[in-house]
C-alpha cells in the first residue's frame, strides 16, 4: 500500500485513477509520493520515506529537483497537459495587444452610469483602434508542447510563423506545421517578428533570454508575449523600451511590481493553464506517472531522471536504482546478483545529466543482504525493491 499526500487541490478526475494500491494521507512526513502544483516545496523538510513527486504542471521551478534527485526521489512533470490551455490564451493576447481590447472594456465600464454610453462609443472607438494579426509575423522561441500548438494555430489564423528551437524533439517536429519557417539564428526572429512569443523552461542558461540587446534588434512596433515564466524577459530593459516607444506592447502572465500597472504592459493573473481541462489533464496524467513509478519503477516524464520503461514485471523479482551517471556502476550492482546466483532475467541502464537509473528484473527475487550491497555503492542514490 502507497501512501500520497496533495500539498494543492488536485483535480478529483486525477485523484480518482488512483487503483487499490493507494491511499491518501494528510501529513508530508507520512507520504511515499506527492502531488503539487504551486506550493513552495524548497523550504519543506522531506522525509526520507519519500519516492516521487508529481508536479501537476510543466515548470517545476518550485520543486528542489537537485536536491531530490541526490535523495533519490524522482521528480515528475506534465509536459503537454495544459498546452492547449496556454495557447488559446497566447493566441487571446496577440489579440488583445493588437486591437486596443482592454482599454475598450475599461472605458465603457468607467462610462456605466453614462445614459449616452453608446452614441459616445462611436466617437470614442477611435481610440482603441488596432491591428489584425492576419498576414503578420509571429516568432515562437521554443518548440516544445505548447510552443508547437502556437505556431500552428498562427498558421491556421493566416500568420507567417518563425520558429526556434535548437533542441527540437523529434515528437514536435513530427507535430509542427511544414508552413512554419525554422529558423537557425534567434537574432532573424527578433529583426523581422511582429509578434514574438516564448515559450522555453527558466534555466540558468535562459534566465533573460530577452534581454535589452534582444530588444535593440526588434521593430518599435514589436509585441512581445511571455506565457513561460517572467524572468525569461528582462522587464525592466522592456519598460524602458515601452516608454521610449521601442516596443508596441509586453504581454505577460505573471504579476509582479516591474510590469504591473505600466503603460503598454498587459498582464494577466496566471491564467495561462487555469481552466477546468487543463487541471484535470495535468492531474490524471500525474497520477498516472506516479502510479506506474510506484508499482512498477518506470519513469516516464522526468524532471532529474532519464526515462525507463519495461513494462510491467513479468519475473519474480524487479529492483531499481537510482545512482550517479558514471562508470563501472552496471558492473558493481551485476556482480552482487551474480554472486548471490540471482540471474538477470533483463535489464536497462539510463542516464540523463549527473543521473542515471538501472534496472533488473530478475528470476529469483534479491535478497535483503544484496540490496544493502547495492545502497553501498558510492553514488547511489537509492534502491527500490520494487518486486
Amino acid at each position: 500500500m502507497f501512501k500520497y499526500s496533495c500539498l494543492n487541490p488536485i483535480a478529483k478526475v486525477g485523484l480518482d485513477g488512483f487503483d487499490k494500491n493507494f491511499v491518501a494521507c494528510d501529513e508530508l512526513k507520512d507520504a511515499d509520493c506527492v502531488l503539487v502544483r504551486s506550493a513552495k516545496m524548497h523550504d519543506l523538510e522531506l522525509p526520507k520515506n519519500l519516492l516521487a513527486v508529481a508536479r501537476a504542471g510543466a515548470g517545476v521551478n518550485n520543486i528542489p529537483v537537485e536536491d531530490c534527485a541526490s535523495k533519490g526521489i524522482v521528480v515528475f512533470n506534465t509536459p503537454g497537459a495544459n498546452a492547449n490551455g496556454v495557447k488559446e490564451l497566447v493566441i487571446a493576447g496577440m489579440l488583445y495587444a493588437s486591437r486596443g481590447i482592454v482599454d475598450g472594456i475599461n472605458w465603457v465600464n468607467e462610462n456605466k452610469d453614462n445614459e449616452n454610453v453608446g452614441k459616445d462609443a462611436e466617437k470614442q472607438k477611435k481610440n482603441y483602434a488596432g491591428t489584425e494579426i492576419y498576414g503578420k509575423k509571429v516568432g515562437v522561441i521554443g518548440l516544445g508542447a505548447i510552443g508547437v500548438k502556437v505556431a500552428n494555430a498562427a498558421v491556421n489564423l493566416g500568420m507567417t510563423v518563425y520558429g526556434y528551437d535548437p533542441y527540437i524533439s523529434v515528437d514536435s517536429a513530427w507535430h509542427l506545421s511544414r508552413a512554419i519557417k525554422h529558423v537557425t539564428n534567434v537574432e532573424e526572429i527578433y529583426a523581422n517578428c511582429d509578434y514574438i512569443t516564448i515559450h522555453v523552461p527558466l534555466l540558468d542558461s535562459t534566465r533573460h533570454t530577452i534581454n535589452r540587446e534582444a530588444i535593440k534588434l526588434m521593430k518599435d512596433s514589436a509585441i512581445l508575449l511571455n506565457f513561460a515564466r517572467d524572468e525569461l524577459v528582462d522587464e525592466k530593459s522592456v519598460v524602458e523600451a515601452l516608454r521610449l516607444g521601442k516596443m508596441r506592447k509586453y504581454v505577460s502572465d505573471f504579476p509582479n511590481p516591474t510590469t504591473a500597472g505600466q503603460e503598454g504592459c498587459i498582464v494577466t493573473p496566471h491564467l495561462g493553464a487555469s481552466t477546468e481541462e487543463s487541471e484535470d489533464n495535468c492531474a490524471v496524467m500525474a497520477v498516472k506517472e506516479l502510479m506506474n513509478y510506484m508499482e512498477n519503477g518506470n519513469i516516464i516524464n522526468s524532471v532529474n531522471f532519464p526515462k525507463i520503461d519495461m513494462g510491467c514485471c513479468e519475473t519474480a523479482g524487479r529492483v531499481l536504482v537510482l545512482h550517479e551517471n558514471k562508470a563501472n556502476m552496471i558492473t558493481k550492482f551485476s556482480s552482487y546478483f551474480g554472486d548471490a546466483e540471482i540471474n538477470i532475467a533483463e535489464m536497462n541502464n539510463k542516464s540523463k545529466g549527473a543521473n542515471a537509473v538501472s534496472m533488473f528484473d530478475l528470476d529469483t527475487p534479491a535478497t535483503g543482504e544484496i540490496i544493502e550491497k547495492i545502497s553501498a555503492v558510492p553514488g547511489v542514490y537509492r534502491v527500490r525493491v520494487v518486486k
